[in-house]
């Protein structure tokens, strides 16, 4: 977090960090926030359903009021994949733009009541936060985890089934076309909503020097490396501070590692639960295929109970990868930001399944730069990963 220090300005004495419930996004928000109490005054705003993990952080939480937790998890965890449906991305869309009026309005008032800080770092699905500081003079700065979605005028964009760099004009082309077609489409959507989102405070989509008003002008906190993203050319403030990880501690049985056996680790995070049972399924037909190996699925639910066993495939309910993770030969996962730094910065090969949103470009990346292994061809792959999972042990 060294990166991070040296950006801050002088003269900050209080930070504000902002993100919703999700581990995804409020895990990277606790990494900072834990760096950053060392030498500031730090509150973590967030819903009440973070509260207890903002606090087993050694945090000081605040729940803005209301009913956020179960419209946000219908919305981040639905029971079907979003991918680039249209329909079903512009349902999303609808039903989260009034939970984030409704945040702004609240913030604001905590703010204006319970004291404002002079910085706020705000997770990047919250562009709202933009608002109330602007109008108490805050400063604003966005964090992502995953820079590869923003818009840049060169370069593969993202959302678009995991685009590598072009090396011929044909695929320059191509990317263009995507780019313009990423940029058509949120302007479909900001039309369709223009009366509810103007009503949060926000105008446009766009500056006049072409970057996203989602984001702030300040400073954009990249949560990765330069080095691992795909060249482009980035917006002016952008500042890659490295991954922010952290995984607050719950109370969990250890994993069931057996003595002298090989483990591989299967995660989807913590959504994506419309796939999981088929993916429970398929892992125990790879397992089957490889007796020898050890085998956790994890549910990704720090609350579950799961505990289940067949053969050499364990099912679990949650797996604390700042603990566990370690222990482990090989991953699969589905390429979410958290667990594939997580497996970069321990070295441990991995397997990527992408789902949907942004999973499918981080396997691009990880194919590219040969940090893993790009699992493609649905389920049945899956079932028969045995001779991947077998090259990535080979490797280390």
């Amino acid at each position: 977090m060294q990166r991070l220090f040296s950006l801050i300005p002088p003269n900050i004495t209080r930070i504000d960090l902002l993100a919703p419930p999700f581990s995804g996004h409020l895990h990277p928000v606790l990494a900072m926030g834990r760096a950053l109490a060392s030498r500031y005054q730090v509150r973590i705003i967030s819903t009440r359903g973070a509260l207890e993990r903002i606090e087993a952080a050694g945090l000081t939480g605040v729940a803005l009021p209301g009913d956020y937790d179960e419209p946000l998890l219908a919305v981040a965890n639905p029971k079907y994949a979003v991918k680039s449906h249209p329909v079903r991305l512009y349902r999303q869309f609808r039903h989260v733009v009034g939970l984030l009026k409704q945040f702004a309005d609240q913030l604001e008032q905590l703010w204006l009541h319970h004291g404002k800080p002079e910085l706020a770092i705000a997770d990047f699905t919250l562009p709202v936060v933009s608002v109330p500081c602007q109008r108490l003079d805050v400063i604003w700065w966005s964090s992502l985890p995953s820079p590869c979605v923003l818009e840049t005028p060169d370069g593969a964009p993202a959302y678009c089934g995991g685009l590598t760099p072009a090396r011929h004009p044909g695929q320059r082309l191509w990317h263009l076309i995507h780019r313009k077609k990423v940029r058509w489409f949120k302007h479909a959507l900001f039309w369709l909503f223009r009366g509810t989102i103007r009503q949060t405070g926000i105008e446009r989509l766009y500056r006049q020097d072409g970057s996203e008003t989602a984001y702030s002008a300040t400073r954009i906190l990249a949560l990765s490396e330069q080095t691992f993203e795909f060249p482009r050319t980035w917006p002016a403030a952008v500042s890659f501070i490295g991954p922010a990880l952290y995984t607050p501690p719950v109370k969990e049985n250890a994993p069931p590692f057996e003595e002298g056996k090989r483990h591989i680790l299967i995660t989807l995070g913590t959504h994506l639960d419309w796939h999981k049972e088929a993916v429970a399924r398929a892992v125990s037909r790879l397992a089957h295929s490889q007796p020898d190996w050890v085998f956790h699925f994890t549910d990704g639910n720090p609350q579950g109970t799961t505990d289940q066993r067949q053969s050499n495939m364990y099912r679990v309910a949650w797996v604390d990868y700042d603990r566990w993770l370690a222990r482990y030969d090989a991953v699969i996962h589905h390429g979410g930001a958290g667990i594939m730094w997580h497996c970069l910065t321990l070295n441990i090969p991995a397997l990527v399944y992408p789902v949907d949103y942004d999973q499918f470009d981080h396997a691009a990346r990880l194919k590219y730069s040969g940090k893993g292994i790009w699992l493609k061809g649905g389920l049945k792959a899956l079932e028969n990963a045995g001779p991947q999972l077998q090259c990535l042990m080979n490797k280390q």
